[in-house]
Parts: structure tokens; C-alpha cells; sequence
């Protein structure tokens, strides 16, 4: 059964950073692109970051390019997010998902998330 349990969402102040992690389990995770997705309050599901498996390419939503860092660690089955220059509008539930892109992330994977809130 696949499971994804992220982990590391807290409250900081606007400028701040985090790294989120997400521990996968019940399926071959070296060999599946993954990808960050999340939910701001009142809104849908927003892809922000993805990466194949082997860790390159990076792909990055625009309102995150530059400030967000995508990877993995294959031999502990997680894979990351560090944020850094966080603003208000990075508040949200973030997600992983197996799937490398926009248009190809599993909605199914989505399940608890962590919270992120991002103080102005």
C-alpha cells in the first residue's frame, strides 16, 4: 500500500525558511518521478516542484522559481522541499505525489499533507 507522510510544516515569519520531508513506503520509490503539490487556504491543489527519478531534471512552478529546492534521497525514500525567502502566499497544506509535473502528479496520493503558514 503506498503511503507518503509528510512532515516539517511550521509557523514562520515572512522571509523565513523550512525543509518539509516526505517518507515513502509500499512502492519502488527510486524509480517514480515525485512532486510537491499544495492547497492554500480556500483554493485547490497547486503544483510546485518536481523531479525524476535520479534527481535531475528539477521543474519548478513560477511563483516559487528561485527560491524553492526540490530533491531526494534515495536510499532513505524521502524526498524534500527546502524553502527559503518564504512569503505569505506560500501558506498552505503542502503534499507529495508521486508524478513529475502539472499535469502528471496523482491526485490519489494526496492524503494529510503538513501545514505551512507563513506570517506577514
Amino acid at each position: 500500500q503506498v503511503q507518503l507522510v509528510e512532515s516539517g510544516g511550521a509557523y514562520v515569519q515572512s522571509g523565513g525558511s523550512l525543509r518539509l520531508s516526505c517518507v515513502a513506503t509500499g512502492f519502488a520509490f527510486h524509480i517514480y518521478d515525485m512532486s510537491w503539490v499544495r492547497r492554500p487556504p480556500g483554493k485547490g491543489l497547486e503544483w510546485v516542484s518536481g523531479i525524476r527519478s535520479g534527481s535531475t531534471p528539477t521543474m519548478y512552478a513560477d511563483s516559487v522559481k528561485g527560491r524553492f529546492t526540490i530533491s531526494r534521497d534515495d536510499a532513505k525514500n524521502t524526498l524534500y522541499l527546502h524553502m527559503n525567502s518564504l512569503k505569505p502566499e506560500d501558506t498552505a497544506v503542502y503534499y507529495c505525489t508521486r508524478g513529475r509535473s502539472e499535469s502528471t502528479y496523482y491526485d490519489d496520493d494526496i492524503d494529510r499533507g503538513t501545514q505551512v503558514t507563513v506570517s506577514s
